[in-house]
């Protein structure tokens, strides 16, 4: 480990009672980076997450976040992070810049740099006319932008975030991941916990991926992806009735080939751009139209079918503290 680790893991391991909830986790986090921690509900996501946070304590093992030890330096630790729970925790009964100045308040920040920050904050996260909103009134997405907004009143360099779009509809979730980009873009480390494919994929420069509580496999989206298999050619003709000659022109050229009749397309292994410039020529001298013909390479769900067995969304509930499922997302823990 170095000090250009914003968050290391070495080891970690969380046993509640006879259960196992965590099993020698490790991973690094590079300073102003992203690492994508995937796996199932169940998976021992959200109980390395509040091992990180200091809101549970290790069984064994050891963690740093920004160069401070969870266990011996708590205090420091808190003080370097935000975390936003797979639940917003801000109050309902305030107003959202009502939140934001209590947070500042209990960090115990200057009034002033507090006022400035709030108002900053709420023209971020695209909040600055629903401010004088009391929260309740909120949106789920106005809710999950509020909470992350409170997690940076502090500006901590590191960044937790447990789940932090479960339950937010499509369009409220891509408006976060632009939110997050930027956080990235001027310096933030995030841990991002997540059960959403897609989510990783378009936010994790690393991902580390945690089944029963073990990291089974890591590394960047594209190498996970690699793993799994490799991309395969698809053809799209336009009209089903071309589909026989297709694969007749194709089989001379490829492998195997699986036929759609339903989607007009076929799909072959793909040996490189090259091969599919190929196949492409011949459909040019052949009169058949084409829809589309391109590579598709796996996805991460094909990457979690391929190491698990099954797919991310069919883990069970995960145990918190107690061992009963229960998890304690209270934001005053960490402060």
């Amino acid at each position: 480990m170095t000090s250009t680790h914003a968050i290391e893991a070495e080891h970690l391991v969380k046993h509640f009672g006879d259960t196992v909830a965590v099993d020698d986790v490790s991973f690094v986090v590079p300073e102003g980076s992203v690492l994508g921690l995937l796996g199932p509900n169940g998976a021992g996501k959200t109980t390395t997450v509040r091992m990180m946070t200091t809101l549970t304590l290790p069984t064994s093992g050891t963690a740093r976040v920004a160069g401070h030890d969870v266990v011996g330096e708590p205090d420091a630790v808190r003080r370097s992070m935000g975390l936003t729970g797979q639940a917003a925790t801000v109050d309902e009964l305030l107003t959202g810049r009502e939140n934001l100045r209590l947070i500042g308040q209990l960090y115990g920040l200057d009034k002033g740099y507090i006022s400035r920050a709030s108002e900053d904050l709420l023209e971020r996260f695209s909040l600055g006319e629903a401010g004088d909103r009391i929260a309740k009134t909120y949106s789920g997405g106005m809710r999950r932008r509020l909470d992350l907004a409170v997690s940076l009143i502090a500006t901590p360099p590191v960044l937790f975030l447990d789940e932090p779009t479960t339950g937010l509809d499509p369009r409220s979730r891509v408006e976060l991941w632009e939110v997050l980009r930027e956080l990235v873009a001027d310096g933030t480390t995030l841990l991002l916990t997540t059960q959403y494919l897609e989510e990783a994929d378009q936010l994790a420069d690393n991902i580390v991926v945690i089944d029963r509580g073990t990291v089974i496999a890591e590394g960047t989206p594209l190498q996970l992806k690699d793993r799994s298999g490799a991309a395969a050619l698809v053809v799209t003709v336009s009209e089903a009735r071309d589909l026989d000659a297709a694969e007749a022109l194709m089989r001379p050229h490829v492998q195997e080939l699986h036929i759609d009749h339903g989607a007009r397309q076929i799909t072959a292994p793909a040996e490189g751009l090259g091969h599919m410039t190929r196949v492409a020529g011949l459909f040019d001298e052949s009169g058949i139209v084409l829809d589309d013909i391109g590579l598709k390479r796996p996805s991460l769900d094909d990457v979690f079918l391929h190491l698990t067995g099954h797919r991310a969304e069919d883990g069970e509930a995960e145990a918190g503290s107690d061992g009963t499922g229960a998890t304690d997302q209270s934001r005053e823990a960490v402060r």
